[in-house]
């Protein structure tokens, strides 16, 4: 399967201005809120039309302006989970699944299509209750099963776990990433959350102010995000102005002019580097520079040291170092280094 988007749309001052392409899998749009991502998925479905550009799912034109084509959304084959799940409130939970099947005349296709997703989303004890009877999680798999039944070509997600409680959000999260292999079928996940991204796209595409920013493999992203805002969206804390100082040196003028060594080569248009605040260690030979300790907070598995360079600029944020509970020094140390591999070259 195949999806190509390449589209633009002004609204006030914010402008969309997206190329994508995805392929089998489950792909991730991560951003933060406002950064476009939940209205390139209503363009895609038809909700939303494009100012310019144009759509194909598996070679098939959805929308293209220069050619005026423009299908509407039962005809684009495209499943969309909204972020409330649009349940209807005075139907059933059999009612509301057999919506989607409303196209198909054949009895027994329809009665076929309905019991196997009943079966697989784990729906039968719950058939007669209404929307208001049920939990996030049992909402949640119904309005699946309302789109399933219809065998969209691509299915997209938009912030599907964002109204479930914290302590059900990644067992959920794991059985609809079971079910979603299983199904073999394309999804498009949207969400602001990197540890929900994480856990279930194979790759990830970063939005920012109506662009994709970033495209990686998952793992390849949070490892090398690039970008700035690719960091700062998968949760780098340490995120500073720098400028290359030799091939594989960088200087961080808001620190007091300080030297880091790098491992990869520094490009001329180096704007920051990124420490993640696990990677900070009082054993590293590599990058150590004098530090105070300015403040401690405790979490139930981790200690939280906010600390400052020698020298570092009055106006420059604290820097952050986590550790587990298990290894916090008994003793503050006066310097702390940073293996080169550990530091991320934002352009």
């Amino acid at each position: 399967m195949s999806l190509e988007v390449s589209i633009r749309k002004r609204l006030g001052e914010f402008c969309l201005n997206m190329e994508y392409t995805a392929s089998d899998g489950i792909h991730g749009l991560l951003g933060a809120s406002g950064s476009g991502k939940s209205y390139a998925l209503k363009c895609i479905a038809g909700i939303e039309t494009p100012d310019a550009g144009r759509i194909l799912l598996n070679g098939v034109t959805l929308f293209d302006s220069e050619r005026h084509i423009n299908l509407p959304p039962q005809k684009r084959h495209v499943g969309y989970l909204f972020q409330n799940y649009a349940l209807f409130p005075n139907m059933t939970v059999r009612q509301n699944v057999l919506c989607g099947l409303h196209y198909e005349k054949n009895g027994d296709r329809k009665k076929e299509r309905f019991c196997r997703i009943v079966e697989m989303l784990k729906l039968a004890s719950i058939l007669e209750q209404k929307p208001c009877e049920l939990s996030g999680g049992q909402a949640q798999r119904t309005a699946l099963a309302r789109i399933l039944v219809n065998r969209p070509e691509l299915l997209m997600l938009d912030e599907p776990f964002s109204a479930l409680d914290s302590h059900l959000r990644l067992n959920l999260q794991m059985e609809i990433r079971d079910l979603l292999e299983k199904l073999q079928k394309e999804v498009i996940l949207v969400t602001h959350s990197r540890d929900e991204a994480y856990h279930m796209c194979n790759d990830i595409a970063v939005v920012s102010r109506g662009q994709i920013v970033v495209h990686k493999d998952t793992k390849e992203l949070f490892a090398v995000p690039e970008k700035i805002e690719a960091a700062e969206i998968t949760g780098c804390k340490n995120i500073v102005a720098a400028r290359k100082a030799g091939e594989h040196e960088v200087l961080v003028p808001e620190w007091g002019n300080l030297c880091f060594t790098v491992k990869d080569k520094v490009q001329d248009s180096l704007k920051a580097i990124g420490i993640r605040a696990h990677y900070f260690n009082t054993s590293t030979p590599m990058n150590r520079h004098g530090i105070h300790i300015v403040r401690e907070m405790e979490e139930p598995f981790e200690t939280i040291l906010l600390f400052r360079y020698e020298g570092q600029e009055e106006t420059a944020r604290n820097v952050w170092w986590r550790i587990p509970k298990e290894k916090r020094p008994r003793e503050f140390p006066g310097e702390i280094g940073i293996a080169s591999a550990n530091i991320l070259l934002l352009y």
